[in-house]
């Protein structure tokens, strides 16, 4: 009998576990949801107007200007949207911690996830390199130098969206160490 309540207690301690790495999902989770929710605002909002000689014409730069600053802001929108959906099931994790096929369907969730931010966030980069640096080949200009604010702010919203990235590897990583304890 003794050596049936050992095997007991080893069974018990594993869902504590996944308590703790349910727990630690969720608030990893709300981490990504504030780093790509401030990065589709912060990229949404930007905008910056320049006065030119005439002193009706304003140049002006927005997100919209770009399509892969739009994309960048849906990407992170939708991302977003997702990752406040996947909360509940992070929530179910932490109360029942054996669950396995959610677990399942979150890797899945994630990585597609994970990869739709991360071309959103690589687009959205090599645009504001080049806004930083220009294409002498091309004949493309550096923007930055006078669209100051509209870069920095553009600059900005990439920290929270690969923020997100890295959030999102460690979540698919936290959640098949949950499923190979159960």
């Amino acid at each position: 009998m003794g050596g049936s309540e050992a095997g007991d207690d080893s069974k018990d301690s594993k869902p504590k576990g996944n308590r703790g790495i349910s727990f630690l999902d969720f608030i990893m989770r709300i981490v990504a949801i504030l780093g790509t929710l401030g990065s589709a605002i912060a990229m949404g909002t930007t905008n910056e107007s320049l006065p030119s000689f005439e002193q009706f014409i304003r140049f002006k730069a927005e997100y919209k200007d770009l399509p892969t600053f739009t994309f960048f802001v849906v990407a992170n929108g939708i991302v977003s949207a997702y990752l406040a959906v996947s909360l509940v099931l992070s929530i179910l994790h932490t109360v029942m911690s054996g669950a396995r096929i959610t677990r399942v369907v979150l890797i899945f969730f994630d990585t597609v996830m994970m990869a739709f931010l991360t071309s959103g966030a690589s687009a959205a980069a090599a645009i504001v390199y080049l806004a930083h640096k220009g294409n002498a080949r091309a004949n493309w200009i550096a923007i930055c130098q006078q669209y100051n604010s509209f870069c920095d702010r553009a600059s900005g919203s990439l920290v929270g969206s690969f923020i997100g990235v890295l959030v999102f590897l460690l979540l698919i990583i936290l959640s098949a160490l949950a499923l190979s304890r159960n």
